[in-house]
């Protein structure tokens, strides 16, 4: 059985090799090898994205977030929001008591610095903080809150390090989703 040329879809013979994939045409064979041409690059930037990827700190930091921010959701996801209270069929946060960008990154996968916050107190009330403190004391308890607003040694999370909490929270979610069905 003939092949098909992979440009002009006509049946052909191979005569330059058995894994000829066009016909003998010459428009087809220059058609076909700038496509190839193309695939191949596209193919080859992959794969330097992907390690690209592998190395840099900044990917993983925003893969554990955002495995750490869904955690929390699902942890607290029978609970009202921290700061307000209030049930509603809105949007819900993970939302810091001490913030991510203006204090130490070691809190920032702090589980008990997080809990499930409505997005209006989280957005438009910058965190509702006077509130936040007072429910966190509640659940959480004085010391536990003095903790988190006492002051806290830099910390910069290695790349494996990143991985290492990635595996984790992704089997927090997992476990959970197990649970829900």
């Amino acid at each position: 059985m003939p092949k098909r040329c992979k440009i002009c879809s006509e049946p052909f013979e191979a005569k330059l090799s058995t894994f000829q994939k066009t016909c003998n045409n010459v428009e087809c064979l220059v058609t076909f090898g700038k496509k190839e041409s193309v695939r191949l690059k596209q193919k080859a930037f992959r794969a330097e994205k992907k390690a690209y990827k592998q190395r840099d700190r900044g990917y993983w930091l925003k893969r554990v977030q955002t495995e750490f921010n869904k955690y929390i959701r699902n942890r607290d996801s029978q609970d009202p929001c921290i700061s307000c209270k209030r049930y509603h069929t809105g949007q819900y946060h993970a939302g810091h008591y001490m913030s991510v960008g203006g204090h130490s990154a070691a809190l920032r996968f702090d589980e008990e610095n997080c809990h499930k916050q409505c997005s209006v107190c989280n957005n438009y009330r910058s965190g509702n903080l006077s509130q936040y403190r007072t429910n966190l004391i509640d659940k959480i308890g004085l010391s536990a809150v003095e903790r988190l607003e006492g002051p806290h040694d830099p910390k910069k999370y290695t790349i494996d390090e990143l991985q290492k909490l990635l595996v984790k929270y992704q089997a927090h979610n997992k476990e959970w989703a197990k649970s829900q069905s």
